[in-house]
């Protein structure tokens, strides 16, 4: 898919109400106050021996920063936000040593994207970020769009 297509895709996300469910839609997923679109996914990694991995890494990256200049061109440089503190909080609660809930979407991005780049644009926050759930599962270009502050 193209910059042009993903950007699209964004501009979409950006006019839509958001939903009152959880769910799937054409995009990704969806959920009260975000959208999170898949613009890109990788094959998996089962019979790798890591150099195709980390092609693919690099090329997902790369297509998050070329994305990002896009973007930059129209809300200005993004911030960089590391999800790595809010994964560590995330599972604290999970396994009860803390109370704290972490809404979503970032509870879910946190689990799987260790940074974000992203921008607060007409009070919605808008992001980049490059998902992988595991070495054997393929890596995603997310795009999301949500109404929720970063915790």
């Amino acid at each position: 898919m193209s910059s042009a297509h993903h950007l699209a895709v964004i501009d979409l996300l950006r006019s839509r109400d958001f939903p009152t469910e959880s769910g799937r839609s054409e995009h990704g997923s969806q959920g009260p106050g975000f959208h999170i679109a898949e613009l890109l996914t990788s094959d998996t990694f089962w019979e790798d021996d890591g150099t195709r991995w980390h092609l693919t890494e690099e090329q997902y990256d790369a297509e998050r920063d070329a994305l990002t200049v896009l973007l930059a061109d129209r809300w200005g440089p993004p911030q960089q936000f590391s999800l790595a503190s809010l994964f560590e909080r995330s599972m604290a609660a999970d396994i009860g040593e803390a109370e704290e809930e972490i809404p979503e979407p970032w509870a879910h991005l946190s689990s799987c994207v260790p940074d974000l780049h992203l921008w607060r644009v007409d009070g919605r926050w808008i992001a980049l970020g490059v998902a992988q759930w595991d070495k054997e599962l393929p890596f995603q270009l997310l795009a999301v769009v949500t109404e929720t502050d970063p915790p």
